[in-house]
C-alpha cells in the first residue's frame, strides 16, 4: 500500500480489517482526528484506518446507527425502484443538508466524462 493510504470496512464484520496484525506491524497508533487513527508501520510509512476498523457507514456515522440504517434502507429500496432519479435526489438533499451544494459541470468537464467511449 501506499504510504498515507486510508481504508475503512464496508463489509459486514469487525475481522474484516485485521488491526491486530496492523499494529503488530507499527511502531505507533495515533487519533488524528475523530473515527481516524494513523498506524506508523515500522518501516517508516503509515496507513490510516477509519471507524477502528468497523462498519463504517455505522461507526463513523453522525446520528444513531439504527436512523443511520432505517435511512440507508428506505434509500436503497426507493432506489431500486427509481435508480437515476432518486440517487441524484437523495445527493442532492444530503448534501443540501450539510451546506454543499453539487456543482454544475462545464463544458469541457462533460466532454472529459463522455471521453471514455472515444475510439471503443
Amino acid at each position: 500500500m501506499k504510504d498515507g493510504a486510508m481504508v475503512c470496512n464496508s463489509g459486514h464484520f469487525d475481522i474484516e480489517i485485521d488491526l491486530k496484525s496492523l499494529g503488530a506491524k507499527s511502531t505507533g497508533v495515533k487519533t488524528v482526528r475523530s473515527f481516524t487513527q494513523e498506524y506508523r508501520l515500522n518501516n517508516g510509512k503509515s496507513i490510516i484506518v477509519l471507524g477502528e476498523g468497523r462498519l463504517i457507514n455505522l461507526a463513523a456515522a453522525e446520528g444513531h446507527p439504527s436512523a443511520v440504517m432505517d435511512m440507508s434502507f428506505a434509500n436503497q429500496a426507493l432506489a431500486a425502484e427509481h435508480p437515476v432519479e432518486v440517487d441524484r435526489e437523495i445527493a442532492r438533499l444530503k448534501l443540501e443538508a450539510m451546506g454543499i451544494y453539487i456543482d454544475t459541470l462545464t463544458p469541457d468537464q462533460i466532454e472529459y466524462t463522455n471521453s471514455w467511449t472515444s475510439g471503443t
